[in-house]
């Protein structure tokens, strides 16, 4: 079986007899020829998997027969080979986009490694990280059976994410793997989340915060509060329902324009904007603000948007630590709103700081759950992300970040909550005021059927706003969701394999908090 077609062009082909010995013993087939026109000829005739092309050749110069046959067979990676030194031959070549660029004298291992690189990477890679998942599968077991701490359970998700994300570059049959052992970290996740959470949210008669991690009410205080202080310029990014493995991805790409310190922080229940983004925001929890501002709350169960009063409530926040400290405030839902969020950039330098919400990805979120077409289009995990970076490239967000790149702003880009993919249904009874959420619930009288809920039948003792002496809030973990015994099996179908936020999960509560700082160049 034949490792590779290779097409081996130079005008001293005969002197390269060695090297061709040594390709045909690893199982290579190589033509080769002597001259430009007939490399053109034989690319015409079959399909390379590779090309070896010399630069400095009579007639058709190596950059010439490059060109034509990238015309023919775009695909085929071409490598240079050259006597060649000089910086605007290799700037022209790798304009040209070559797979790669040796100067002569070339050695076997040079070509070996050049052919392994740009044919045989996937096949390389995908057994690589195969074999280092298989080998730390068991590490990361005992890792999740030993987590104490929220710590360690942002660690099991980083190491969860890293490899994930690995394994789908290679569509490797480790992911079922991957995905099996992720959702056995959720359930651990689940229970420690059940044991501490309202102990996190306890309220303080003395207003001594008990010791927790970084929540939703936090995010100003420990984050963006010292900045101001120390004299920075702060620009603040809030990606609507942003997770950490999409922020991953997205750190390859703007990686070579920032300095980056990435840290993880936890959402508080429920994990759906309305709560979590006011918290944000204001600095209190839900029950705080409806009682403190009450013209700056909106219950479930009133019509208007949830989410209309975020500038002043970042005000609020700011009056109440006594800062003087001026500000904008931007939501960006399209095209228009970015349009018009750049026009308006260059007279942002006058507030110490700015604050912008994107909400595209919640709005993929929904849309993928509502859409069949959205839903063929992000049909899976690495689909979903591969989506929201094709959006990234082509949004505002995009133009934001070159804009950011060049400035003495500190950035901090974060997120309200995450979502996770649903698969499992949970039965559940309430009133017709219960609200339709499937990853948490809120009404009187609530009966259901799974001892996996987390269950808050006091919303004071959490800061939750309760409507009713009643009301009770009940959250889903891991990856199920609520649905009505009422045409259960249309329900089900409908909202299986959709991705939902509001309950208790890694990907919904532990999210991004990122301080950036742009390398101007």
């Amino acid at each position: 079986m034949s490792n590779g077609l290779l097409l081996w062009v130079d005008d001293e082909i005969e002197h390269l007899h060695a090297h061709i010995i040594f390709l045909e013993k690893k199982g290579y087939e190589v033509v080769t020829v002597s001259n430009g026109i007939d490399a053109i000829e034989q690319c015409q005739q079959q399909t390379f998997d590779l090309v070896f092309l010399d630069e400095m050749m009579p007639g058709l110069t190596g950059l010439e027969t490059l060109q034509r046959i990238k015309d023919i067979q775009p695909q085929t990676p071409v490598v240079m080979v050259t006597k060649s030194e000089e910086e605007n031959i290799m700037d022209q070549a790798i304009g040209s986009k070559i797979a790669d660029y040796l100067i002569k004298p070339v050695n076997p291992m040079q070509i070996l490694l050049s052919l392994k690189k740009n044919i045989h990477r996937r096949e390389i890679v995908t057994e690589v990280t195969q074999t280092g998942y298989q080998q730390n599968f068991q590490n990361i077991s005992m890792q999740i059976s030993d987590c104490r701490t929220i710590d360690d359970w942002k660690d099991v998700y980083r190491t969860l994410v890293r490899w994930e994300l690995e394994l789908a570059s290679t569509q490797s049959p480790m992911t079922e793997m991957l995905r099996m052992q992720k959702e056995e970290a959720n359930i651990g996740f689940s229970k420690f989340v059940k044991r501490n959470y309202m102990d996190w949210v306890a309220p303080t008669k003395n207003g001594t915060a008990p010791e927790r991690p970084v929540l939703s009410p936090d995010v100003f205080k420990h984050k963006i509060f010292p900045l101001l202080d120390a004299g920075e310029k702060v620009f603040l990014i809030v990606i609507d329902n942003f997770r950490y493995d999409q922020w991953r991805m997205l750190a390859q790409e703007i990686g070579d324009m920032f300095d980056i310190d990435e840290d993880l922080y936890t959402s508080i229940l429920p994990t759906a904007t309305q709560y979590a983004r006011n918290a944000i925001f204001s600095g209190l929890m839900p029950q705080q603000i409806a009682k403190m501002f009450p013209e700056l709350w909106v219950d479930e169960d009133e019509d208007e948007g949830k989410n209309l009063n975020e500038a002043p409530l970042i005000q609020t926040q700011l009056e109440r630590y006594r800062r003087r400290n001026t500000f904008s405030y931007h939501k960006v839902n399209d095209s228009a709103g970015g349009e018009k969020l750049m026009q308006q950039f260059k007279n942002m330098s006058q507030n110490d700081l700015n604050v912008v919400v994107i909400n595209f990805i919640d709005m993929l979120s929904h849309a993928r759950t509502e859409s069949k077409m959205v839903r063929e289009l992000a049909n899976d995990e690495s689909a979903y992300r591969s989506i929201s970076m094709s959006w990234f490239r082509h949004s505002v967000l995009s133009e934001l970040f070159s804009a950011l790149s060049q400035t003495d702003y500190r950035i901090i880009l974060t997120t309200d909550h995450g979502s996770i993919r649903t698969d499992h249904p949970v039965k559940i009874v309430g009133d017709r005021n219960t609200n339709t959420n499937l990853r948490y619930k809120l009404g009187k009288s609530l009966a259901y059927d799974s001892k996996d809920i987390f269950v808050i039948k006091d919303p004071s003792k959490a800061q939750l706003p309760a409507p009713n002496i009643s009301t009770s809030y009940v959250f889903a973990t891991g990856n199920d969701f609520f649905a009505y015994p009422n045409n259960y099996n249309y329900y089900v179908q409908y909202y299986r394999d959709t991705f939902q936020h509001g309950g208790i999960s890694m990907e919904e509560m532990i999210i991004p908090l990122v301080t950036m700082r742009g390398r101007k160049k």
